[in-house]
């Protein structure tokens, strides 16, 4: 099954089954809501704070906010941060997590497999920001007046990043949580 990253909003209506009889408003009541299920919306969280700090701080040092050095030094640190984690992430979530899922309701296997569908689009665009980002932090030390015009396009895929994790990450979370608590997974 091939859904588009671009035009996809949310979960098919096929895939919002359980959603229904488990609406994320409940989920923090729910007895069934294990700490690891909370753990990992938690580093869903943290991967939106990660987004949103390299885009901010990409339009900071655009608007002359930002000294070169200390842009430098921040997208490296977050950046790095950002890729590394996804990608360990996604990696547990492709070979363990949604296995697990699948087997405790295959009626999902579509809506896992356009997840891991997402997880290869999200590594195009992590490896374009990487290498973005690589160049802007290298231009710190060799020429840092190339840097500006090179900032432009990595805040262009930054912002990119961010947007499809928002959606993905939502995604991802309507499918998975109910599933969990449903079948009183992980508790």
């Amino acid at each position: 099954m091939t859904h588009s990253i671009d035009t996809r909003q949310g979960l098919p209506p096929e895939m919002q089954l359980l959603l229904r009889d488990y609406p994320r408003d409940t989920w923090p009541e729910n007895p069934n809501l294990a700490q690891s299920t909370q753990n990992w919306m938690a580093a869903h969280s943290m991967f939106r704070q990660l987004a949103a700090i390299v885009t901010k701080d990409t339009r900071r040092y655009l608007d002359k906010g930002l000294e070169d050095q200390t842009y430098a030094s921040r997208l490296a640190h977050f950046g790095n941060l950002l890729v590394r984690n996804l990608h360990g992430h996604h990696h547990w979530e492709d070979r363990n997590f949604f296995p697990e899922l699948e087997a405790a309701d295959p009626r999902f296997a579509d809506g896992l497999a356009m997840l891991e569908g997402d997880h290869a689009a999200l590594d195009g665009l992590l490896e374009r920001f990487t290498s973005q980002a690589n160049r802007v932090v290298q231009l710190a030390t060799l020429e840092p007046a190339q840097m500006q015009d090179e900032a432009g396009p990595l805040e262009a895929t930054a912002a990119d990043i961010g947007r499809f994790l928002h959606r993905h990450l939502t995604d991802e979370e309507e499918l998975a949580v109910p599933i969990l608590l449903h079948h009183r997974l992980r508790g």
